[in-house]
């Protein structure tokens, strides 16, 4: 189960690439809050592809349930409201949380919980073949023009990494 924070959804939907996402998808409904329903009433044109990809099923809504986790978590002033539901929702339902954000993913990995981050699904979507290298790095490159933030270094590893699968 792979549980989104609201980064990886918003630059997947701003290069329309929502589509490519299958198996299960879920977003808390602080993360669904967040990015649709505000994204909605501040005129985010790429929030109605997210709505679209609910109503498509492509992810489930799902509720973040009181734990001692996420009582821990909430109690982390650096932590988002929606990143404490994401990490809760990961390791209530043994899934993987996908987030950028270095600062939770350190707290995942303490807490146990698995993390990927969107450079990730399109290296996995390419080494899959459901999409080519070409279209991975074209992906990679148009997130980067719309604002997604990839450091140099990181950014040459991704190259790397899709260089190697296309020999």
């Amino acid at each position: 189960m792979w549980v989104f924070d609201a980064t990886p959804l918003i630059y997947l939907a701003k290069v329309d690439r929502l589509a490519l996402l299958d198996g299960s998808c879920v977003l808390p409904e602080r993360v669904y809050e967040e990015v649709v329903e505000t994204g909605l009433e501040q005129g985010y044109p790429d929030t109605r592809r997210i709505e679209r990809s609910v109503d498509a099923d492509r992810f489930d809504i799902v509720s973040v349930e009181t734990t001692p986790l996420l009582s821990r978590l909430q109690d982390n002033s650096n932590l988002s409201d929606a990143d404490v539901a994401v990490l809760t929702c990961a390791d209530a339902h043994d899934g993987v949380a996908v987030m950028d954000e270095t600062y939770g993913r350190d707290v995942a990995a303490a807490e146990g919980i698995t993390t990927r981050g969107t450079a990730y699904l399109v290296l996995k979507l390419a080494s899959e073949g459901a999409i080519s290298v070409d279209d991975a790095r074209t992906m990679i490159d148009a997130m980067i023009d719309e604002g997604w933030y990839c450091a140099p270094d990181v950014y040459t590893k991704i190259i790397q990494k899709l260089e190697s699968l296309a020999d």
